[in-house]
């Protein structure tokens, strides 16, 4: 490729004009292909670890979830003296159960923070182990026990 350099008038600096005449100007398709098979390469090993840090985050989130309907847990059960029935559950968050005189929530301000980040509805016993209110979520396969993004959550 040539570079001419030309003065068109005093007052514009030099410019820059491209021969192209014989039209060897731009990339091959060998070049293009060895720059696509090294983004490819990037994004092969790449990938794994962006995903492994998205499956921490959605656990990381889920107990900062958990933790949250915890505290409005306690709210709920300092203003009606107990916690929500296993039947009534944690919608009793959002809206007041049949005959709550002293309620005084919403304790959670979304109904989709009874969701965890993989879609399913944050599971609530009362009595639990140890005799107060348990919250928890089985991991994105919504089964018991697990290891990584599949591990159980619970306060």
């Amino acid at each position: 490729m040539k570079i001419l350099l030309q003065r068109r008038n005093p007052n514009v600096a030099n410019s820059v004009v491209y021969d192209n005449a014989k039209g060897d100007s731009g990339f091959t398709l060998l070049e293009l292909l060895v720059v696509l098979g090294i983004i490819a390469l990037l994004a092969t090993v790449a990938a794994p670890q962006v995903l492994g840090y998205l499956g921490k985050a959605r656990t990381g989130t889920s107990k900062a979830q958990i933790s949250a309907i915890s505290t409005a847990l306690e709210l709920y059960a300092l203003d009606m003296g107990t916690y929500p029935s296993q039947q009534v559950g944690l919608n009793a968050l959002i809206q007041a159960p049949p005959r709550a005189g002293a309620w005084k929530g919403p304790y959670l301000k979304k109904a989709e923070g009874l969701v965890d980040p993989w879609g399913h509805p944050y599971q609530y016993k009362f009595p639990g182990p140890g005799g107060g209110p348990q919250v928890f979520t089985l991991g994105r396969d919504n089964n018991p026990g697990g290891t990584g993004e599949d591990q159980d959550v619970s306060n």
